[in-house]
């Protein structure tokens, strides 16, 4: 019969841990590390103009004639778009279209400033799982951030094991002394 090693379970449910989210972790990893760098990556989302316009005059008519002007973006109606970003701060209103496209207009004239290609917003379903299955996101990769967690865990006490043996080796005094010297 085989008693519960705390030390042995550890480590299996370590090992056996990891493999069982090692690709939705590589994906996540990969993915999260493109998204960290999308500011500065205009491949993953593009660099943001600015003008000294801060008050938005633009109407919402000019918006949907500068967007249906970029043949790219493939815009014939206002179900074509996907969400509005104004930002008065830099003095630019972003379109972001159902085909991933930005288009980046001025605040008064919706004047096109620049149009690209934004891949950010795929590599964000990417990196929650919900590119390959909506129910990914909740039954592969929300499990697998909380084995994670526990892997983590696991690795910190397997990484503290080793200072507690010693510290413990360093407590224990010895039972017997040997003959005295009197």
């Amino acid at each position: 019969m085989t008693t519960f090693n705390p030390r042995i379970w550890n480590r299996k449910l370590h090992r056996w841990g990891s493999i069982g989210v090692a690709l939705p972790f590589v994906i996540v990893l990969c993915s999260g590390l493109l998204l960290q760098l999308k500011k500065q990556l205009a491949w993953v989302q593009p660099p943001e103009e600015k003008t000294s316009v801060r008050v938005p005059t633009v109407t919402m008519e000019q918006i949907l004639a500068t967007a249906q002007s970029v043949p790219e973006a493939k815009v014939s109606s206002w179900a074509d778009i996907d969400r509005l970003d104004v930002r008065p701060g830099k003095g630019i209103v972003k379109v972001a279209t159902i085909t991933n496209w930005e288009i980046q207009m001025e605040l008064a004239t919706g004047a096109l400033l620049q149009s690209a290609y934004r891949r950010s917003d795929l590599i964000e379903t990417i990196h929650d799982g919900s590119f390959f299955h909506p129910l990914m996101k909740l039954w592969v990769f929300f499990p697998a951030a909380v084995i994670v967690l526990g892997l983590w865990i696991t690795g910190m006490y397997l990484f503290i094991l080793p200072f507690r043996a010693r510290a413990n080796k360093r407590r224990v005094v010895p039972s017997s002394v040997g003959p005295s010297a009197e």
